[in-house]
Formats: structure tokens, C-alpha cells, sequence
């Protein structure tokens, strides 16, 4: 039995991960952290995610009485900090699932994977992950082509970081396989002809969308395009806790992502 604690625990992808995690024989829910001034604070985590009581608070700090083998994380980079140093001082393995990191904090996860065992990744659903090894191949294929990238990516109104990670992870994935280091952000006005060594992402917001990303391939004569779309959180949520049980066998000495996770 894998004891699992969830920071971010009061937001809509903690409540999913409760729910998943609450019916799974092989975990048992022990701790579920949110913001201090989280209005779900003293709430039993189980009850606030719609799946019954399970005995748990969600509270704003880790209880000493819990004892985690691993902590997933769908905060905010607010909560970086504390976190980091709550994992690295308790011996605690961490998936991080949080976007919208800088340079700075992604140096000090890294740091920090000297001495626990850390997964990160853009997005935890298994099928971006596999669609990101296709458009490596992809990518890899097309690199002498005379192919222009675009990225489209759609989210939720609430989504706070544009492009997402995912759709940044995709860029940099087609950038290195095709010699590319050109970047933009949609486009304004008379901006001319298309310069052919360029990514141009390209950000939606609408509605409750939980996320939708097209990677297009464009030449003259054809479009190669690859999407991927979930219809749910539930992707998200059962991905990173199969990251979760796999992190909990691991050493650290490296950031580990999806990739290891799916042996791709």
C-alpha cells in the first residue's frame, strides 16, 4: 500500500485525484494540502470531492503524524517554495504536475532531485505524452522539409498561463529535432510573408475546456497535423498517479518525466 498525499488538494484536479485515488487498493490517502487561506481548510478531503468521508483533512501544512511514501502536486507556483523544502527536509518523493514555473524554480527542482526522487511534466495525460513522442517523429522526418509549425492550444476561461506548458513542451520538442529557434505568440497585423525557421503558438480560452492541442505541420501540398484532446481531468488525474507509483521505486539523482513512466 502506497501512502499518497495531494497538495492543491481543494482545486478541481486535487478533487479529481481524490476521487481516483480514494477507490485504488494499492494507495491510501493521507494527507491533502491546500493554500492557508484555502476556504476548504478543516473539510474532510474525501467529503469536499464528492466521494464520501475518508478521515482526512485538508489542511495547509503537512500533519507530523503523516508519513507520505510519495507527494503529487496541482497547486501553483505560489506554493513552489514551501513545498520543495517540505519534500527535500522529509525525504519525500515528489511528482510535480504544476505549470507555469520560471528558469529559477525549474533550476531548484532540479536541485532538489539530487536528494529525492522528482518527476515533473507539462501535462500527466498518457496520450500527450505519446502524441509528443509522434511529433518527435514527426519533427525528425520533416526536418529538411519545407514544413511551417503552428501550435494551437485550447483550455478553460480559468486557465492563468499562456501557451501552456504542454504547447511550450511541444515547441521545444519540434525546435530541436528540426534546428528551429524562432518563437511567437499569435499574430497582429501586417507582420509580411511567413519566415520558415519559426513556431507561432497560438492560445484559446473558452469555456470549461480541460485541454485540446494541435501541432501542424504545414507544406506546400499537404498538412500533416497532430491533436490531442481530453474530454475530462480524469486523464490528468490517473496519469500522475501512475507517475506517483512509479516514483515511489525510484532513486533520485535525476528528474524523471512522463517518458520514463510509459517506457517510450
Amino acid at each position: 500500500m502506497i501512502k499518497i498525499a495531494f497538495s492543491g488538494a481543494a482545486g478541481k484536479m486535487g478533487k479529481r485525484l481524490i476521487a481516483l485515488a480514494s477507490v485504488d487498493k494499492d494507495l491510501q490517502i493521507v494527507a491533502a494540502l491546500d493554500a492557508p487561506d484555502s476556504p476548504a481548510l478543516g473539510q474532510d478531503a474525501g467529503e469536499h470531492s464528492g466521494v464520501g468521508r475518508l478521515g482526512v483533512a485538508i489542511t495547509s501544512s503537512l500533519p507530523s503524524e503523516s508519513s507520505p511514501d510519495v507527494v503529487v502536486d496541482f497547486s501553483s507556483p505560489q506554493a513552489f517554495d514551501s513545498l520543495v523544502s517540505l519534500c527535500v527536509a522529509r525525504r519525500i518523493p515528489l511528482v510535480y504536475a504544476t505549470t507555469g514555473l520560471d528558469d529559477e524554480q525549474l533550476a531548484r527542482l532540479s536541485e532538489a532531485a539530487k536528494t529525492i526522487p522528482v518527476l515533473r511534466s507539462p501535462s500527466m495525460s498518457p496520450s500527450v505524452n505519446l502524441t509528443m513522442k509522434l511529433a518527435q517523429i514527426a519533427a525528425r522526418a520533416l526536418r529538411d522539409s519545407d514544413a511551417d509549425v503552428e501550435i494551437i492550444e485550447r483550455h478553460h476561461r480559468y486557465k492563468v498561463d499562456a501557451p501552456s506548458g504542454t504547447a511550450l513542451k511541444f515547441g521545444a520538442i519540434v525546435a530541436q529535432e528540426m534546428g528551429i529557434d524562432q518563437f511567437r505568440n499569435g499574430r497582429e497585423g501586417k507582420v509580411g510573408a511567413r519566415p520558415h525557421n519559426e513556431i507561432a503558438y497560438h492560445a484559446v480560452r473558452t469555456g470549461d475546456d480541460p485541454g485540446q492541442h494541435t501541432i501542424i505541420f504545414g507544406m506546400l501540398g499537404e498538412t500533416l497535423e497532430l491533436t490531442v484532446r481530453s474530454s475530462n481531468r480524469d486523464a490528468y488525474a490517473a496519469g500522475a498517479i501512475d507517475a506517483a507509483k512509479f516514483l515511489v521505486h525510484c532513486q533520485p539523482g535525476r528528474v524523471y518525466d512522463m517518458n520514463d513512466v510509459l517506457q517510450l
